[in-house]
C-alpha cells in the first residue's frame, strides 16, 4: 500500500536554515519596518496619555483620552495586520467597542471607552515596542552586510518575540471572546424567535382569524336562508367556499414566512428579490455581499426588510422602491427607499418603533429619514457574526 505524501501543518513556520529564503525576507522586512512604526506607536502613546490625563480636569481632557483609545485601536489594527501578512502568526480581531450604550447618555458612553481594554493593551504595546524597534532594527541591519551567514537564524529569533508580543498584548482573550460571541449568537436567536412570535400572532389576529370569523357568520346567515330562500344560501355558501381557499393561502404564507426555505438554501439575495416579487410596487433589491452573515442575523434583516416593504405596500403610496444590502467593515446595512409621499414617524404606528426596538436588542441600528412629500429611506445596521462552520453556504 502506497502512503500519501505528507501535508505540512499550515500554522507551522519552517524552520530556520542557512538558505535565505522567502521567509527570512520577510522577517527581515518585518524587523527593518519595527522601527519607524514603533516611533509612530511611542509619540501617539505618550501624547494621547499626557494630553488626556493632562487635560482631565477639563471638560474636553476625558473625551480627547477616549478619542486616542479608539485611535489605538486603528493602530493596533495595523500591528496585527502586519504580523498575520509577514509573520504568518494567528492574531485574531478583537471585539468592537459595544455599541449598547449608544442611547444610554454622554457618561456612561464615556466611561465604557475609558474602560476599553483593547485600546489601553494597544497603547501599551506602542509604549514598549520602541526600544525593541530600536534593537531589532540595528541588529537587522548589521546582519544583512556582517552576519548573513546566519540571518535567518538571528531573524527567527527576532521574530520569535514579536509574536510572542503581538499573541500577548494585541490578542483577544480567548475564552472572554469566545464567550461574547455565544451570548451575542444566543441574544439573537432569542429576540429573533420572540419577533417572529408577535409577529405570528399578529398576522393570525388580522389575517386568517378575521378571515375565519367572517366565514362563521356568513355560514350561520346561510344556514338560516336554506329554507326560506335557497338561492341566496346557495351564494352565500359559494363566497364561503372562497373565503376559505383565500385563508387558506393566507395560512400558507404564514408558514411559508416562519423561516422561509429560500432564505435558508439560498441566502438573502434570493430571499429578498422573492418578498420583493410580492410587493405591489416593483422594487430593486442589490445585495452585495460575498458570504453570509450568522442565522440569527440574517433572519432579523430578512424581516426588517419585509416589514418594510409591507409598509410601502400599505402606507407609502409610492410607484417604486430599492433595496439595498451591504457589509461595511463589521457591520451588515440594509436601505430600503422609495418615492412614496413620505411623512413616516416612528410612533406612525407603522411598525416602525418595533423594528427599532428589535434592531436595538441585537446592537441595532433604525434610522429613519422622511420628509413630507418624500422620498422615504429608512436605514438599517445590524452587527456582522460569521456563520458558524458546518452551516450552509452561499
Amino acid at each position: 500500500m502506497t502512503m500519501s505524501p505528507s501535508v505540512p501543518d499550515p500554522d507551522l513556520l519552517p524552520p530556520a536554515r542557512f538558505a535565505l529564503d522567502r521567509w527570512t525576507w520577510r522577517e527581515v522586512a518585518y524587523l527593518l519596518a519595527n522601527l519607524p512604526l514603533a516611533v509612530v506607536g511611542f509619540v501617539y502613546t505618550v501624547v494621547v496619555v499626557a494630553v488626556g490625563t493632562g487635560l482631565s480636569v477639563t471638560v474636553i481632557g476625558l473625551p480627547l483620552l477616549v478619542g486616542g483609545l479608539q485611535g489605538s485601536r486603528l493602530l493596533g489594527r495595523l500591528e496585527r495586520w502586519r504580523a498575520r501578512r509577514m509573520l504568518g502568526v494567528r492574531v485574531e480581531e478583537p471585539s468592537p467597542l459595544a455599541r449598547g450604550h449608544q442611547g444610554q447618555g454622554f457618561f456612561v458612553r464615556l466611561w465604557a471607552g475609558l474602560k476599553d481594554p483593547v485600546g489601553w493593551r494597544a497603547l501599551l504595546y506602542g509604549f514598549v515596542r520602541l526600544p525593541w524597534g530600536v534593537l531589532t532594527f540595528a541588529v537587522t541591519l548589521a546582519s544583512l552586510f556582517v552576519l548573513w551567514p546566519v540571518l535567518p537564524f538571528i531573524t527567527r529569533g527576532l521574530t520569535t518575540v514579536d509574536r510572542a508580543m503581538a499573541r500577548g498584548l494585541l490578542s483577544p482573550s480567548d475564552e472572554l471572546e469566545r464567550r461574547i460571541a455565544e451570548l451575542e449568537s444566543d441574544r439573537g436567536v432569542v429576540v429573533d424567535t420572540a419577533a417572529d412570535l408577535r409577529r405570528i400572532e399578529r398576522d393570525l389576529h388580522d389575517g386568517a382569524q378575521a378571515r375565519l370569523v367572517a366565514l362563521a357568520m356568513g355560514l350561520g346567515l346561510a344556514k338560516e336562508k336554506l329554507t326560506d330562500d335557497p338561492e341566496a344560501a346557495a351564494r352565500m355558501v359559494d363566497e364561503a367556499h372562497g373565503e376559505i381557499k383565500v385563508a387558506l393561502q393566507e395560512l400558507r404564507d404564514l408558514a411559508r414566512g416562519i423561516h422561509p426555505a429560500v432564505l435558508t438554501d439560498r441566502g438573502l439575495d434570493a430571499a429578498l428579490s422573492a418578498i420583493a416579487s410580492r410587493c405591489t410596487v416593483p422594487v430593486k433589491v442589490a445585495v452585495g455581499l460575498r458570504g453570509r452573515p450568522a442565522e440569527a442575523i440574517e433572519g432579523i434583516a430578512y424581516f426588517t426588510v419585509s416589514e418594510l416593504l409591507q409598509n410601502i405596500s400599505k402606507h407609502s403610496g409610492a410607484r417604486s422602491a430599492s433595496v439595498d444590502v451591504w457589509r461595511s467593515g463589521d457591520r451588515l446595512m440594509l436601505q430600503v427607499t422609495d418615492d412614496g409621499g413620505g411623512g413616516a414617524r416612528m410612533d406612525g404606528g407603522t411598525g416602525l418603533a418595533g423594528l427599532a426596538e428589535r434592531l436595538d436588542a441585537v446592537d441595532g441600528v433604525l434610522v429613519l429619514d422622511s420628509p413630507e412629500g418624500g422620498p422615504t429611506t429608512v436605514t438599517a445596521e445590524l452587527p456582522w457574526r460569521d456563520r458558524a462552520a458546518g452551516r450552509p453556504a452561499a
